[in-house]
């Protein structure tokens, strides 16, 4: 196996000259120019010969080689066709790695797990472009694709609003959904200087460790998501307001109300004042009192 030679900032230089290669902002392409960085990314993604990686945006196949390394096998999508060659080029001798070029929202990744890895979790790691970090981390865990950890470089306020808790402005219907899935913790806070181009903003690596069971039992999984969407969608409206005004929400005034005083909370609450449980024990006050009823 090669070793990795793009941790280097004039080798990246290097061949982008040689390719003659424009960075597209619609990609929102920023590629890594620090070993330090890759060495923690790989290290906290607890990265083994027994894994098969998917990366997500290998970019010029920086982090790629780091990967391969490590891993058994690296599966890469990338979305930037005029990027093929130059990976073709950089992962040349590192022959367990496979790129497709593919737009990621649009893999089945739980089929492409099977077939490469016999079903069994695979791990992600990647350089997100900050545009699509919410599709592509809610995707994989809505789908339940079978993922064993997330390990993803996205802009530091993303990062916090992943681990933050009730009561706190960054908190929201993601940290709520990150919480449900997995344990999220920041590894790392990247500055703009790590990357080309410079980001406008910081970056941070933070690791989703999927959980077996999630740590709260609620009957309607989808229903939860509602309830949660429609409390943030308005933040300055009480809980029962937003779940009132909520197109996607079918309950009276006096099943809301009724549900939220089983909490133990006041009229007046507000849905950023709950926990992932609370908000567990809300979607199964209403979804058993309708079934009741019914």
């Amino acid at each position: 196996m090669k070793e990795p030679t793009l941790g280097n900032p004039q080798n990246t230089i290097a061949v982008l000259h040689r390719y003659n290669f424009a960075f597209q902002k619609k990609f929102g392409q920023n590629f890594l120019i620090d070993t330090h960085v890759l060495d923690k990314i790989i290290r906290s993604a607890e990265i083994s010969r027994d894994d098969m990686v998917l990366e997500i945006g290998p970019g010029i196949g920086t982090m790629t080689q780091y990967l391969a390394c490590a891993a058994g096998k690296v599966i890469a999508v990338e979305i930037d066709r005029a990027l093929i060659p130059i990976l073709e080029d950089t992962l040349d001798g590192f022959d367990n790695v496979t790129v497709l070029n593919e737009d990621i929202l649009k893999v089945d990744i739980a089929e492409l797990a099977e077939r490469e890895n016999g079903g069994r979790p695979i791990k992600v790691v990647a350089n997100l472009p900050y545009y699509i970090t919410t599709p592509i981390i809610m995707g994989l865990f809505e789908k339940h694709v079978p993922v064993k950890s997330i390990t993803v470089m996205v802009q530091k306020e993303v990062a916090e609003r992943m681990q933050v808790g009730p009561g706190t402005k960054d908190y929201g219907a993601l940290s709520l959904a990150v919480q449900y899935y997995a344990k999220p913790y920041i590894v790392a806070n990247v500055p703009p200087n790590c990357f080309m181009p410079r980001p406008k903003v910081g970056s941070a690596v933070i690791c989703l460790e999927r959980y077996e069971k999630p740590p709260v039992q609620v009957d309607d999984e989808r229903l939860m998501f509602r309830i949660i969407r429609a409390s943030f969608n308005q933040r300055r409206k009480t809980l029962a307001n937003g779940m009132k005004n909520s197109p996607e929400l079918d309950y009276t005034k006096e099943q809301i109300e009724a549900a939220i005083e089983s909490l133990g909370r006041g009229a007046g609450v507000r849905g950023e004042a709950l926990t992932l449980e609370e908000f567990a024990a809300l979607t199964n006050a209403l979804s058993r009192k309708c079934n009741s009823d019914s």
